[in-house]
């Protein structure tokens, strides 16, 4: 069993900035890549980003120069910096990791880009 959970969702102005955070525990072993996606209600979840074990990233075009995703392989987690944040950007975050192609989820946390 794999556990995710994330953490730094909140209320922000436009503009402003949060940080995500993901920790993952339990069965975590060998290569994996970890990324997020978010949601809203009444549309399908989309991915933000993603990185793999190497380190390489892939962002949505939506988020591209404004979000940065990173991660700490000794502890697990993963991060996603969100600046210069706009009400669009307004969702469920859900983190995600991909183990032997078997995706976990956490349950989300909620971001809300409001003024």
């Amino acid at each position: 069993q794999v556990q995710l959970v994330e953490s730094g969702g909140g209320l922000v102005q436009p503009g402003e900035s949060l940080r995500l955070s993901c920790a993952a525990s339990g069965s975590i072993a060998g290569l994996y890549s970890m990324g997020w996606y978010r949601q809203v209600p009444g549309k399908q979840r989309e991915a933000v980003a993603h990185i793999s074990t190497g380190g390489s990233t892939i962002y949505a075009d939506s988020v591209k120069g404004r979000f940065t995703i990173s991660r700490d392989n000794a502890k697990n987690t993963v991060f996603l910096q969100m600046n210069s944040l706009k009400s669009e950007d307004t969702a469920v975050y859900y983190c995600t990791i991909i183990i032997r192609a078997t995706n976990y989820w956490g349950p989300g946390t909620q971001v809300t880009v409001s003024s």
